[in-house]
């Protein structure tokens, strides 16, 4: 059972820090027997159910939550609904971008064909909003195409609705995707982090998560601290001090590596075909 780093745990809720390239849930696009988080919570809770409040992409990190009872799963569905639940991310993108903005751009709703064959690919946009505001920039003497200097910034991220891909869809809509984006990122950017700073994942963290605890009514936050790997990158970068720092034994890099040989394979076969698409 893979290691599970518990952030928060009471009678109604459990919060783990996901690892990056670790899947909440079976899917098809992985292997069989894959690592899912929600086999471990069965296996940690021996085979009572846990009920899923919301969802992480399989390459983000951080806090998630999960019920333990039905009724408390359907109050905080239902918040998330009403846009009472206040979410916020740390991000590296490319380029430097504006201080503090707004995204206020519709996205259209993304359908995987083979999970939902019947849903209406051509389905209109739908009102997305993220607020955001940079912390930190960084430039790097390392040439990336024409341009001798690549410039990145540390961006906390505040969506206040819930599209799939939104972060990553919002800010390569102004210009700034993120480091380590292999589906709405740059392929040269993303090198420049493999190959000069052994940064291999999505630079994307669930740092923050604040609702109102159903058992208690009272307004709770869960945070989760980035990962040593992500702590020493971000320190080698000029960061020190601008995010959640790591604690505990580094078990959950172990995990987080296991995850992230799993989903190597397929971070790969994307990057074959960003270079393609610049030759």
């Amino acid at each position: 059972m893979p290691y599970l780093d518990i952030l928060y745990q009471d009678d109604d809720l459990i919060a783990i820090n996901k690892p990056a390239g670790l899947l909440v849930h079976p899917s098809w696009i992985a292997p069989k027997k894959t690592p899912n988080l929600v086999y471990s919570l069965s296996r940690y809770f021996r085979g009572e159910p846990v009920y899923t409040v919301h969802r992480l992409d399989r390459a983000t990190s951080g806090v998630i939550v999960f019920a333990k009872r039905k009724a408390v799963a359907k109050a905080l569905n239902q918040q998330f609904m009403d846009r009472e639940v206040e979410k916020t991310y740390l991000c590296v993108t490319r380029g430097f971008t504006p201080e503090s903005d707004v995204i206020d751009y519709a996205l259209k709703p993304i359908f995987d064909k083979k999970e939902s064959p019947l849903a209406d690919q051509d389905k209109p946009a739908k009102p997305s909003v993220s607020y955001y505001r940079r912390l930190a920039t960084v430039e790097l003497p390392i040439a990336v195409g024409r341009y001798p200097c690549a410039r990145y910034s540390l961006v906390q991220v505040k969506p206040k609705t819930g599209r799939k891909h939104q972060i990553r869809r919002h800010m390569k809509h102004i210009f700034h995707p993120l480091v380590g984006d292999t589906n709405y990122g740059e392929g040269r950017h993303n090198r420049l982090f493999r190959e000069h700073l052994d940064s291999h994942r999505l630079l994307l963290m669930a740092t923050e998560l604040t609702f109102t605890h159903p058992g208690t009514d009272q307004r709770t936050t869960i945070k989760a601290p980035v990962s040593h790997k992500v702590a020493s990158l971000f320190d080698r970068l000029g960061w020190a001090g601008l995010y959640p720092s790591p604690i505990g034994s580094g078990e959950a890099e172990r995990v987080e590596a296991l995850a992230g040989e799993i989903e190597h394979e397929g971070m790969l076969a994307a990057e074959e075909l960003e270079t393609m698409s610049e030759e």
